[in-house]
């Protein structure tokens, strides 16, 4: 594995981001002939779609579906293609320079770029319920990528809440895989149709329809689904029980394990700290960047591609690497051949058909999205929702004045587990929008970085002044 004191101090090229946005940006531009570096944090590349695609455990391709294995033409693509791929580095931080901040093998970097393609992929939006940071409570992601990376499937009382298409595929693939799964609890709303019904045409001619269709006739076969307007994990010390509200009663049931799901995000943190201006997405119910047609952002030479600028599933994130990386090989070598952009951008076009259907399908309800009373909204300071809806109430305006009420964002996770419902609250309180409410202002380290890690820097006056922020 390439560490470190190996990299080269500049690159024309660098990507962030090992997922299907950044294989295939990076298998073009290298191909184009522009010195290519891929950054991804993972042992392997995949991202999260296609996590462990290079080394998967699971023998029976039946359990995760070719969709997944699709990935490894993705993978040997861009090891064949001669861009440099750095596995096991983490990028903490960017500015509008372009100097990329890495960290690999335990020793930090800072790379010189003359063009960047940031292909962050997304996080699953935060599920804030009663309870829910008791051990034995976790993110349907996590256990996908657990079923993924290890083979692991748990062994006993699974339920599954939320909504969204990956909820519904990883039920399918821990079924497959002989998971048992006692129920799922369904919490979009029933009243989501009326908005998801004007996009029913294009769903109906897109990809979408017959993967959507063949994998909830697959799980509603063998699962009860049960809509439900409130769910709370309770358990001393450990998950033991789920309440939940249907058809207004209370119900329990005993569980092991619950996995909460519901719908993923733009990771805009590192985008973020680099300067690049984002806006609310209304329908989607989160911040993502503001690019144009070859997802160039407002900073010059920086580039969101994939679902890190807005979702859209992983077939549309390669389609977006690859018009963002057409864009920086013709800035970078405008006489290199590369790929017909306006070919690509007629895929595109078919693989986002019959997104705005789901959106609105799985639209999740403010009642999962902005908790009430004792509910814990930052898992890392242990801040609860009426803590921030006070703080709010008194004249808190935003997040960025919630850390220094309240440390809201300032853990490890640096706001992924409550940004966006921090946002929400404020704004619900405030009676105005999550868009003049903001979202947390992001500096370096975007990730959690050692000082032994800084100090092995070899710095220069530029890098000093890009880590203590006067850059």
């Amino acid at each position: 594995m390439t560490g470190a004191s190996d990299l080269a101090s500049t690159c024309e090229l660098a990507v962030i981001g090992g997922g299907p946005a950044g294989l295939a940006a990076a298998a073009l531009a290298a191909r184009a002939g522009v010195q290519t570096v891929l950054f991804d944090e993972n042992p392997g590349v995949g991202g999260q779609i296609y996590r462990g695609i290079t080394a998967s455990p699971i023998a029976r391709r039946e359990i995760l579906g070719d969709e997944y294995w699709a990935g490894a033409a993705l993978a040997s693509e861009a090891k064949a293609s001669g861009a440099l791929i750095v596995n096991g580095a983490t990028v903490w931080g960017l500015d509008r320079n372009l100097l990329v901040s890495v960290s690999v093998a335990g020793k930090a970097r800072m790379i010189q770029a003359r063009r960047v393609i940031i292909a962050t992929g997304a996080l699953e939006r935060p599920f804030p319920i009663p309870g829910w940071t008791l051990p034995g409570v976790m993110t349907a992601g996590a256990a996908q990528t657990a079923l993924k990376a290890q083979g692991l499937v748990p062994d006993g009382r699974t339920i599954l809440a939320g909504g969204g298409p990956l909820l519904w595929l990883l039920a399918a693939q821990m079924l497959r895989a002989g998971a048992k799964v006692e129920v799922i609890l369904e919490t979009a709303p029933r009243r989501n149709w009326l908005r998801a019904l004007p996009h029913a045409p294009d769903f109906l001619l897109s990809p979408y329809r017959s993967k959507g269709l063949s994998l909830l006739r697959e799980v509603k076969a063998k699962v009860q689904v049960i809509p439900v307007s409130a769910i709370e994990a309770r358990g001393k010390g450990k998950l033991e029980e789920v309440a939940y509200v249907a058809k207004g009663q209370e119900q329990r049931v005993k569980a092991n394990l619950l996995l909460l799901h519901q719908g993923v995000v733009p990771n805009v943190n590192l985008a973020l700290a680099a300067g690049v201006a984002h806006r609310w997405n209304e329908r989607q119910l989160c911040f993502e960047p503001i690019v144009d047609s070859d997802f160039a952002t407002s900073v010059p030479g920086i580039a969101v591609a994939g679902d890190g600028a807005g979702i859209a599933g992983g077939t549309a994130a390669a389609e977006r690497g690859r018009i963002a990386a057409i864009a920086a090989v013709h800035a970078l070598k405008p006489g290199a051949s590369t790929l017909d952009a306006q070919t690509v951008r007629q895929s595109l076009q078919r693989e986002e058909m019959g997104r705005g259907f789901l959106d609105w399908l799985y639209r999740p309800a403010e009642s999962f999205r902005q908790p009430v009373g004792e509910t814990i909204v930052c898992r890392c300071e242990e801040v609860t929702a009426k803590q921030v809806r006070d703080m709010a109430a008194i004249g808190c305006e935003g997040p960025n004045q919630m850390k220094a009420f309240l440390r809201c964002g300032m853990g490890p996770c640096q706001g992924r587990l409550c940004g966006l419902t921090v946002t929400e609250l404020i704004a619900e309180v405030r009676h105005t929008t999550p868009q003049e409410v903001g979202y947390y202002r992001l500096r370096p380290p975007v990730k959690p970085v050692s000082m032994a890690e800084l100090a092995s820097l070899p710095i220069s006056d530029s890098e000093r002044a890009a880590v203590d922020g006067r850059r």
